[in-house]
């Protein structure tokens, strides 16, 4: 009967968890490794868990982030694949975005990555994500808010055009970069002192 009910489960959570992996990892192997770790912590803990879901997405959470912790075993930082994700001409714009927005999940820091994640993808709230991931809640909102800074320049910006991963800030005093200069006097000429 356990192993019934958690093979239903195994096989319908699969696909979910493993998305929300890919995207925190940004590797497909080591979202599917984390995915196979992560639903053997749920068999094991199967008798004394009440939401399977639950407990398989704070697990996951939570094993991301001691990877992301020892520095010994942390995760060399791969790019997402592209070529799992390429627009074809025949699909829909909508496909299109989504393979922006993983490529430029890829630019995001770890801890970035996974805030952003826990919170517009699976649509966590800010003290969650404080409690699991073990920072302060001003932690979480400044790294969404930076997340989503960085990865609005990545998709605005077209691809082939190198960007900053900051924009840079101009400093008040300087004239804009569009702002009419003076102009230089003629050669010789000596300028009004008046």
């Amino acid at each position: 009967m356990r192993d019934e009910e958690f093979n239903a489960f195994a096989a319908g959570a699969w696909e979910p968890l493993r998305r929300t992996a890919y995207l925190m990892t940004g590797d497909l192997h080591t979202a599917e490794d984390l995915v196979q770790d992560v639903l053997t912590r749920v068999y094991v803990a199967w008798p004394r868990v009440e939401d399977p879901g639950a407990y398989a997405r704070v697990a996951m959470s939570r094993h991301m982030m001691n990877r992301w912790r020892r520095a010994t075993r942390r995760p060399r930082e791969t790019a997402l694949r592209v070529e799992h994700d390429t627009a074809m001409d025949d699909l829909a714009a909508a496909v299109a975005l989504r393979t922006d927005m993983v490529a430029a999940l890829t630019r995001l820091a770890p801890r970035q990555r996974a805030v952003v994640v826990l919170r517009y993808f699976e649509d966590w709230s800010e003290a969650q994500i404080a409690a699991e991931l073990g920072i302060a809640m001003g932690t979480v909102k400044s790294q969404l808010h930076k997340g989503l800074r960085r990865l609005g320049v990545h998709l605005t910006s077209p691809p082939d055009e190198q960007r900053p991963a900051d924009p840079v800030r101009c400093d008040s005093t300087r004239p804009a970069p569009d702002a009419a200069l003076p102009a230089a006097p003629a050669a010789g000429v000596m300028p009004d002192a008046r």
